[in-house]
């Protein structure tokens, strides 16, 4: 029991310390805080970004976010920190270089040839449809009309 008690309040600091108001300058600090933070991914649940996170480390990172950007630095420097710290997995849009091209290029890449070949598919059953049928080779169906 004392070990469910335990877990329950350490879950809930967790929350209150994720859920807990930041202190903005004003309304542009604000907006371009929140720009920010949801170009950023969180680095332990992989498919949230920051701002959607509740957990510890997003809440962590939201707080060394924000304390980067009153102290001056550009979002393009805060962008660089993180990297630099959890590589290029934090950014939800990664530069196109020589490492992340696979990721840019794949996409159009299926999406290609997944035309080319829905394109012959079609092409070849229309092409079966119109010969005429004594050209096509006779099938079960075929032989059944002839019985």
């Amino acid at each position: 029991m004392r070990r469910w008690i335990l877990l329950l309040a350490l879950l809930c600091t967790g929350l209150a310390n994720a859920l807990e108001p930041m202190p903005f300058k004003d309304a542009e600090e604000e907006a371009r805080f929140r720009a920010l933070v949801a170009e950023l991914r969180c680095v332990m649940c992989q498919n949230q970004s920051l701002a959607d996170s509740n957990a510890m480390i997003a809440a962590d990172l939201r707080k060394e976010v924000l304390s980067l950007m009153q102290s001056g630095k550009t979002d393009q420097q805060i962008k660089d920190f993180l990297v630099e710290r959890y590589t290029e997995f934090v950014l939800y849009r990664p530069p196109v270089n020589e490492r992340t091209a696979a990721l840019w290029i794949a996409p159009i890449a299926i999406l290609v040839i997944g035309a080319i070949v829905v394109v012959v598919v079609v092409r070849r059953r229309a092409a079966r449809l119109t010969a005429p049928k004594e050209s096509r080779r006779p099938n079960d169906d075929d032989r059944d009309e002839d019985w």
